[in-house]
Parts: structure tokens; sequence; C-alpha cells
């Protein structure tokens, strides 16, 4: 189980923290015995686009690891200051250089064994120029029979193909939510 038990020293003082549950808390947390700062360990956000071209979806290629080589939706950690959309729209221009539109949020995954949530938005592309980032080695289309299915990098990436197949051309517009064990 993931837990607070990997921050050793606070960050406001360097002091070393204890792990206790505080007062009004449920669970232990990294506290600080000389200046009171309670640190918490929360999930990262993941966010990204299913863009669609047409009958085609756009992956990448990741160059980098983890699963370095494999197929991917444009996707990464969501940064401060920015929404999910913002997040996603960035990711795509920096991993694929392609250009979108958002249209709607997709699926929501649960990857709690590795705290993160992951938020995938169907997006429209706009044309067709791609200009790859540095994380990528190649990005193009595919039809849905070209998916290389046992190239995906990330079981979060296959759900949401998969739920995009299923409902594509039904005007089913609502959210996916999985908990991936």
């Amino acid at each position: 189980m993931l837990d607070d038990r990997t921050i050793h020293f606070c960050r406001a003082c360097g002091t070393a923290v204890r792990h206790e549950i505080p007062p009004e808390d449920n669970r232990p947390r990294a506290m600080c015995p000389a200046c009171g700062t309670i640190h918490y360990v929360n999930p990262l956000n993941v966010v990204g686009t299913l863009p669609v071209w047409g009958d085609q979806v756009l992956l990448c290629r990741r160059n980098i690891e983890p699963r370095k080589g494999l197929w991917t939706l444009p996707a990464g950690f969501m940064e401060l200051g920015e929404t999910t959309a913002e997040g996603a729209l960035r990711e795509t221009e920096e991993e694929a250089g392609a250009h979108v539109a958002l249209e709607g949020l997709l699926t929501v995954l649960n990857v709690a064994r590795v705290g993160q949530v992951h938020f995938f938005y169907r997006a429209r592309m706009l044309d067709t120029h791609l200009a790859p980032g540095p994380e990528t080695q190649e990005a193009r289309l595919f039809s849905e029979a070209e998916i290389p299915w046992e190239e995906l990098a990330f079981r979060t990436v296959r759900e949401t193909l998969q739920h995009y197949f299923r409902v594509r051309g039904q005007g089913d517009t609502g959210v996916h939510c999985i908990d991936i064990a």
C-alpha cells in the first residue's frame, strides 16, 4: 500500500518526521515534531487525449521509459496550475504535435496500486499535421483493425481504446470509470 512513509524529513524545516495519526485523521501521516507540518502523499493525475481523425485514432510510440518503444495515447502528468483539460491539450501538443479540439471526458481510470488517476478526453483532430516531441519516436493514425493491441504500453490506454470503439457511433457521451487492479 502506498503511504506517507516515503517521507523522512520535513519539507518545511528539514527535521526528521514522525509517522503518526494526526488528530481528526484516520491514517498515519508524516508529521514534523518541530514545526507541526503534516505532509500528505496524494495520487498523481495523468491527463491525455484520444485524438480522432475520421475513423482513425492517433497513437504515439514511446521514446522514454517506462515501456519505451510501445504505443500509447498522448498523455502525461498534470502540472500545477492547469486543469485536466489544459494538461491533456498540452500533453497532446508536446508528445504528438497534434492540434485537437476536446469533445468531453471519455474515461477516468483509477490505478490505486501506483497512486494515479488517469483522465482521457475525446479529441477531434483539426488537421493531420504531426510533429512528435522528444518523448515520442513516432506518431501515427490507426484504424481499429490496425491498432497494435499487443504493443500497447499501458492497460489504461487499452481500456480507453476499447471503450471508445465500443461506444463510437452510439451517441454515448458518458464517462467510463474503471478501477485497474
